[in-house]
């Protein structure tokens, strides 16, 4: 399903994801990713929905949501791989100007030293870029990069969209405990943001089940020190370490609704129970999904998740 939600999101209220790339085709396989180990990397841009089915799904989907007397504040491209490898992106964003909302792009920012892909952000309201690593040996470690990326390429790529973005830029770096939360890393990460200068640095933990299993987040007081490192170089940093709550959408159909979101957003069992409450079923619809194979339960850190079942998750 190419719309789902929305999705409460931390950082963009109502947010109505759009899933508009192959699942787990990527131009990284990061450590931490919540969707599963990459099946499909590479650095080849390509096109994989056409944008007027796009913006159709995501018209559909509006229509729905606010049948039920729910809101969309934004559109956000955060597929189960990276959206610049879309080569419609920007077409798609400019079609979909006519709904009225603002437009989200999630991106890993690995392309972002293409002039092409640069236009085709500039053209959203609000855009992350994703800087877990700074250092050669701490990205590779935590991005586990496509051989043909180069860190400092990147990097310059960064900087120049930064300049002349007239929208709302963001970074985010996920910390991993013991591989990108140390002094001499956040020191440098802080040099660098500080130069680049988003509007807010959020700094990140894994509370998903991660594609691989020994990912931890680091300890209250590595994250708080970090926390106070970004702080002397920018002026609005936020630890996004809470829980973003249980509203999520349901339109309708809720196997459908649930086979959607999990496919990108593995969802914590209370907040899965809320939506079959909403739906007016129950535990039932959950134990024959998971008999029938549509659906995966994961325990992560003391928690069970439901994660659509897909390749990369096996």
């Amino acid at each position: 399903m190419i719309a789902f939600g929305p999705i409460p999101s931390r950082r963009l209220g109502r947010s109505l994801g759009i899933n508009h790339v192959s699942a787990k085709t990527c131009s990284y396989a990061c450590v931490y990713c919540q969707v599963g180990r990459t099946t499909a990397k590479t650095l080849d841009r390509q096109a994989f929905y056409r944008p007027d089915e796009i913006v159709e799904a995501v018209r559909e989907k509006i229509t729905q949501v606010e049948a039920t007397g729910d809101h969309v504040d934004y559109l956000s491209f955060v597929p189960d791989g990276e959206p610049t490898l879309d080569v419609n992106l920007g077409r798609t964003i400019e079609l979909l100007r006519p709904l009225g909302h603002r437009i989200a792009v999630i991106t890993n920012a690995s392309l972002i030293w293409r002039d092409d892909v640069r236009k085709d952000l500039s053209l959203a309201d609000w855009v992350s870029l994703k800087v877990d690593g700074v250092h050669e040996g701490v990205w590779r470690r935590v991005s586990r990069p496509h051989p043909g990326l180069a860190l400092m390429q990147i990097l310059d790529g960064m900087q120049a969209f930064a300049k002349d973005f007239k929208g709302m830029l963001v970074s985010e770096t996920m910390l991993i405990r013991g591989v990108n939360d140390k002094p001499p890393h956040l020191e440098a990460l802080a040099d660098f943001l500080g130069v680049l200068g988003p509007g807010t640095a959020y700094l990140s933990i894994p509370t998903r089940p991660p594609a691989q299993r020994k990912v931890r987040a680091p300890d209250e007081a590595d994250m708080h020190r970090a926390y106070r490192i970004l702080s002397r170089r920018l002026e609005r940093v936020e630890l996004l370490i809470g829980y973003e709550g249980d509203a999520f959408a349901y339109t309708g159909d809720a196997e459908q609704d649930i086979l959607s979101i999990t496919a990108v957003h593995p969802m914590r069992e209370k907040a899965v129970f809320r939506l079959l409450e909403k739906a007016g079923a129950d535990r039932s619809l959950i134990d024959r999904m998971l008999r029938e194979g549509n659906l995966l339960s994961v325990t992560y850190e003391g928690d069970t998740f439901y994660m659509r079942r897909i390749v990369s998750r096996e």
